[in-house]
């Protein structure tokens, strides 16, 4: 059948007219080539490899404009380079090491010049398989390593992938430094969607900056301006969009842009005359107690909490879900002061919301204090800031910085008959607290030979192989409640991560890789104890952590069911007189029930389970332990009680 030419054509040619027209066409280059005195054939060319298509083709097939090269001028002695090299160089000098990326189009001309200009390091770009898992990552990187992490979105649909996650770093305080790359004059049915008028927009809610660099000048100063601020407490992530065709601009050396110095600002600290009143209040009470939040961000603040309970001998009450590690799980002060003990002088330390600590305060003539950077944040869509909280004492500045004034001020405030009194209430609170741990493993010998594992043995099983590492755990605790606490020694501020502060489902799978790869240059072993359910947010991150060679034992609390909502289904049922029979309904994961081992063995990692008899534990975790300590990841796979 003949080919049917295209009647818009002006001189319409066949296809098979237009290969035979090629054809001849090579055939007298060919020709022409040859010496006029060749009496022989030529031989066959040998044919060229593929051509990389250029940055113009590329621009064109996607209807982008092309960024033109300025011309050249005669005598220039200057080297033309991309712009986003220069971008690279100002990301140097912030010192980010890492940049979890999803790939697109958007940020193409950064990605280039991280792998070709900048060598690939300071930032090493880590391939995620989702937006959401690498700023997850960015999250539990930040919290370990102490800085934040560079993340890299293309346009739009990136930066929505990403949002629910940097929702949770921002309800954490954590910061995580976000580059959006878009096109700003988009055309093409793809880049159209992927664009946006107000970028930022899309994630203003939740992140304390956003700016789009139209200059190169103008990226240099939003970058060290979005560091900062991400830096200055009380932290969160921030965003810096850039468009495509900045990236792909081209500049002389002459012309670069001076990069600013980075300055970082100093925490606020408290008023002294504030600290002056509190330190009196706390010296004078007769059953302080200290709770203490987001408050162990560094071993300085880790051990001022020391410093402060032991001068006071008070508890420490590091409260549950959305708190940090601040102070050490078996040190004599920490809990809440035991049976019968109720503060008349409560300290917050970074406790986001003491509304109903104030309230309850009030009532009986007990006093409050907090002390805390909540007090500068001016955000309101979120409801994370908690309500208003009638405190008698609010100090608007972050609490590590302040404390060094504060212990001082206590000191100077502490008669000889006070101190007397205090070591005598403290020596009271060691033994109620003691009684309460010992108590604890008590009950944690409940099931302990029960199938599926209960979960205090998941525990124990795990401290007894890991007793002689610098381990951490990088992931949370909602899911095993206060059972890590309770059975493993917390005793430097590193030991435990945190939960997700959102308490968003999703957050332990990815952060706790993102951790894990800043414990790795430090030396600890990390491990992770994720919900089923959050590991299927994102299994993805599996196959990150071993191509990037993360060591990091997963242990998957497998109790085949989102059972705080089945829980709550029972609780609702019996409130309305309509019983339970019907709660798994839409909250478990069972029929089939998923094989966690063989989802780690699919994405490249080591893995032993579903693991039903908890006399297989002790092994399965030993060798899994071998394989992460040789700097791999592996994941065992425990089907567990549900809490």
């Amino acid at each position: 059948m003949a080919d049917t030419p295209n009647s818009n054509d002006k001189n319409p040619v066949g296809r098979r007219d237009f290969f035979k027209g090629a054809a001849l066409g090579a055939a007298g280059l060919v020709v022409n080539a040859a010496p006029a005195a060749a009496t022989e054939l030529a031989p066959a060319p040998v044919r060229p490899g593929a051509l990389i298509p250029s940055n113009a083709d590329v621009q064109a097939e996607f209807g982008i404009g092309v960024a033109q090269a300025p011309p050249a001028q005669a005598g220039a002695e200057s080297a033309v380079r991309p712009a986003s090299d220069y971008m690279v160089d100002v990301l140097k000098t912030l010192d980010l090491e890492y940049a979890g990326i999803n790939p697109g189009s958007a940020f193409a001309g950064l990605h280039e010049s991280i792998l070709n200009y900048g060598h690939n390091t300071k930032p090493e770009l880590l391939t995620c398989l989702h937006e959401e898992t690498a700023a997850a990552m960015a999250h539990g990187y930040a919290k370990a390593a102490g800085k934040p992490m560079l993340v890299m979105f293309h346009g739009v649909v990136g930066l929505l992938h990403s949002s629910m996650a940097l929702f949770q770093a921002w309800a954490d305080r954590v910061p995580v430094v976000v580059i959006v790359g878009h096109h700003r004059n988009p055309a093409g049915v793809i880049n159209r969607p992927h664009s946006a008028q107000d970028m930022g927009s899309l994630v203003r809610d939740f992140v304390k900056f956003d700016d789009e660099a139209t200059t190169l000048e103008r990226f240099a100063e939003s970058a060290m301006q979005a560091y900062r601020i991400a830096m200055t407490p009380p932290m969160g992530p921030v965003v810096l969009v850039v468009d495509a065709a900045l990236q792909e601009s081209r500049i002389a050396d002459r012309d670069r842009p001076r990069i600013p110095q980075l300055t970082m600002a100093s925490p606020p600290q408290g008023d002294a005359n504030a600290v002056r009143e509190a330190a009196r209040l706390l010296v004078s009470a007769e059953r302080p107690l200290i709770q203490s939040q987001k408050m162990g961000r560094t071993p300085k603040g880790w051990d001022l909490s020391v410093e402060l309970a032991e001068l006071l001998q008070s508890p420490v009450d590091v409260m549950g879900y959305a708190s940090w590690q601040s102070f050490p799980s078996w040190h004599p002060m920490y809990g809440t002061g035991g049976a019968g003990y109720t503060a008349d002088v409560t300290l917050g330390l970074e406790v986001v919301d003491m509304s109903a600590v104030a309230r309850t305060a009030r009532t009986t003539g007990r006093k409050t204090i907090s002390l805390t950077s909540e007090h500068l944040f001016q955000h309101s869509n979120i409801h994370d800031f908690g309500r208003y909280a009638d405190v008698d004492l609010a100090i608007a500045a972050d609490a590590e910085a302040t404390l060094p004034a504060l212990i001082e001020e206590v000191r100077r405030q502490m008669t000889p008959e006070r101190k007397t009194a205090i070591q005598a209430r403290g020596a009271q609170i060691a033994a109620a607290h003691k009684t309460a741990h010992v108590k604890a493993a008590e009950d944690a010998r409940h099931g302990w030979d029960a199938s599926p594992v209960s979960v205090p043995r998941l525990i124990a099983e795990l401290g007894a192989q890991i007793k002689n590492d610098d381990w951490a755990i990088v992931s949370g605790h909602q899911f095993t409640g206060d059972w890590q606490r309770r059975l493993l020694n917390f005793d430097k501020h590193y030991r435990y991560n945190g939960d997700s502060g959102g308490m968003g489902i999703g957050y332990d799978s990815p952060a706790s890789v993102g951790a894990a790869l800043a414990n790795k240059k430090l030396g600890r072993l990390s491990i992770a104890i994720v919900g089923d359910g959050d590991l299927n947010f994102g299994p993805g991150v599996l196959w990150t952590a071993v191509h990037h060679q993360i060591p990091l034992l997963f242990v998957v609390h497998n109790n085949r069911a989102y059972h705080a909502e089945v829980m709550i289904v029972q609780r609702m049922g019996g409130s309305r007189g309509r019983g339970s029979g019907h709660d798994h309904t839409g909250n478990v994961i069972s029929d089939p029930n998923i094989n966690y081992a063989q989802m780690a063995k699919a994405y490249g990692m080591y893995s032993e389970g579903p693991i039903e008899s908890p006399g297989e534990l002790g092994a399965a975790y030993k060798r899994a332990l071998e394989r992460v300590r040789a700097g791999e990841p592996a994941l065992i796979d425990v089907v567990s009680q549900p809490r």
